[in-house]
């Protein structure tokens, strides 16, 4: 990796057991030089594009499709906002089965129910509800369209649950995931005041279809689809970008210098006398 070749070195006292004295020192990288790309930067989505990470593809791979050389991996590693290459970067779809039956342990804790997620739930005039994707619970549930006023005689309100399988049209009282269980009807006396909840009336009509349960192996798979998606440096902001990284990376003027390059720091083992 380049990246490593631009940082500037250290004079550092040695951590070696075959030094000869305390005194010892040698020359390392100074990887303590870390950037990040500035927030006002990353916002800009004038000088990105996205980039979808294909299996089997690796920062160095990527760095040699966009700016024809390999050892820019750094540019898409701090460009696509990556901390830690091991936890971050996507594994190959053969890799995320043995990485999730590592994690849980056998295959049926792995397919075990991880979460419940809703479709997206739309009125009567397509105002979105609920967006596709939450997280919720295996209960979870709302008051749905035969439970809005409608006039004496109208047709039901119908809102639609949006799945990849088909549009589902519902009518019913409440709306769910399947955990969930219908509420009773409220009873109404003479004073109009609803009566004890022990006493509600018959239970509500409910839809079960608001949602689907996501397995432990559908979340690490869902996890590692999302790390495919990452913003990279148009070529046309390259040159730019190597130049603020050096700049960054370059000691200030209160350096201890040996060298226009090289600086040396404090032997913490030597006691004075």
């Amino acid at each position: 990796m380049a990246y490593f070749r631009n940082l500037p070195n250290i004079i550092y006292q040695s951590p070696l057991p075959e030094k000869v004295s305390s005194s010892d020192y040698i020359a390392v990288k100074n990887i303590f030089r870390r950037i990040k790309l500035a927030n006002n930067i990353s916002d800009v989505t004038t000088i990105f594009n996205k980039y979808i990470i294909e299996d089997h593809q690796r920062p160095e791979i990527v760095a040699e499709e966009l700016y024809g050389d390999p050892g820019l991996d750094f540019v898409v590693i701090l460009t696509a906002g990556i901390n830690n290459i091991i936890e971050d970067w996507p594994l190959a779809d053969y890799q995320v089965y043995n990485y999730a039956l590592d994690k849980y342990g056998t295959t049926e804790k792995m397919n075990e129910i991880h979460h419940y997620e809703t479709h997206e739930l739309r009125d009567e005039n397509n105002k979105l509800l609920i967006e596709k994707g939450t997280i919720v619970t295996s209960d979870f549930k709302v008051d749905g369209p035969a439970l809005k006023y409608r006039a004496s005689g109208a047709e039901p309100i119908t809102w639609k649950i949006i799945r990849e399988s088909g549009d589902l049209s519902i009518t019913q009282e409440e709306v769910g995931v399947s955990g969930a269980t219908a509420g009773k009807k409220h009873v109404y006396g003479r004073s109009g005041v609803v009566s004890d909840p022990l006493y509600k009336g018959s239970p509500m009509s409910i839809s079960n279809d608001l949602g689907y349960s996501v397995t432990n192996l559908d979340y690490e798979v869902n996890r590692n689809e999302e790390k495919r998606n990452i913003d990279v440096l148009k070529p046309g902001y390259l040159q730019q970008f190597l130049n603020d990284f050096k700049d960054s990376v370059s000691y200030s003027k209160q350096a201890r210098y040996l060298s226009p390059s090289l600086i040396i720091t404090d032997n913490t083992e030597i006691n004075p006398q």
